[in-house]
């Protein structure tokens, strides 16, 4: 069993930034790829970006690529999501997950996620 616990969500204006973070507990953090998603009211839940177990392989949406950076901390148990440049349509409930591969994660593949933290970009 993992929990997953987001944290750093809030209002901000556009063109600001946030950065989330996802920490785990109840097995080797470094066992399995991360990943964050975002779900929008009346939206299906849309995948953003995903981290191997040592980093080595990072993959993102188009929609984030370039505005957002995802990282993790091993001796932390800690995934981040570095968002630059928000915009009002990046508004939504943002999940970690977790999952075998980054590339299971990336086709929607996940094993545990979290309750979500909500970001709210005013404009």
């Amino acid at each position: 069993q993992v929990q997953l616990v987001e944290s750093g969500g809030g209002l901000v204006q556009a063109g600001g930034s946030l950065k989330l973070t996802c920490v785990s507990s109840g097995r080797p953090f470094s066992s399995y790829a991360m990943g964050w998603f975002r779900q929008a009211p009346g939206k299906e839940r849309e995948f953003l970006a995903t981290i191997s177990k040592f980093a080595g392989n990072i993959y993102y949406a188009d929609s984030v690529k370039g505005r957002f950076t995802i990282a993790r901390d091993n001796t932390k148990n800690t995934v981040y999501l570095q968002m630059n440049s928000l915009k009002p349509d990046d508004t939504a409930i943002y999940t970690c997950a977790t999952g075998r591969t980054s590339s299971d994660l990336f086709y929607g593949q996940m094993d545990y996620w979290g309750q979500g933290t909500q970001v709210t970009v005013s404009s």
